[in-house]
């Protein structure tokens, strides 16, 4: 099953977090967590891993919409982003394909709402591609 929208392109870690985070601006979402994995591995388990952040983003809009339709979608929310560094040397970028997640809830009337952020989020990825090259990596 594929459940994120994603790219991967070439470029420094940290430009493409922030080409992240103002694509997603660009677009009503804001980031409310971010979450440096690398660091917490660090901290908490002493133990190495590659670069890796996971940004929660929502579109206030959007989330009141949801929430008055499915009270319990919150468990959902918010809409992860995760940025993070390949195998290969590349960054990849997936952002959570909001159509198969709120098709979870079994609710029809979430359905715009799905779709709306499967557009906005391929966006997002349309935005990084075009910024920062896409790539093959």
């Amino acid at each position: 099953m594929v459940y994120t929208i994603q790219t991967t392109v070439r470029g420094s870690f940290d430009e493409v977090v922030d080409e992240t985070i103002d694509a997603l601006e660009d677009e009503g979402f804001g980031v409310l967590t971010d979450v440096d994995v690398q660091a917490t591995f660090a901290e908490k388990l002493d133990e190495e891993f590659r670069q890796y952040r996971i940004l929660g983003a929502c579109n206030p809009g959007l989330a009141h919409e949801a929430l008055g339709e499915e009270i319990e979608l919150g468990a959902l929310l918010p809409c992860n982003v995760v940025v993070y560094e390949t195998d290969e040397g590349a960054i990849a970028v997936n952002a959570v394909d909001a159509i198969p997640l709120l098709d979870l809830a079994e609710s029809s009337e979430l359905d715009a709402i799905g779709k709306e952020v499967h557009e906005r989020y391929e966006r997002v990825v349309e935005t990084i591609d075009e910024s920062l090259g896409d790539s093959d990596a």
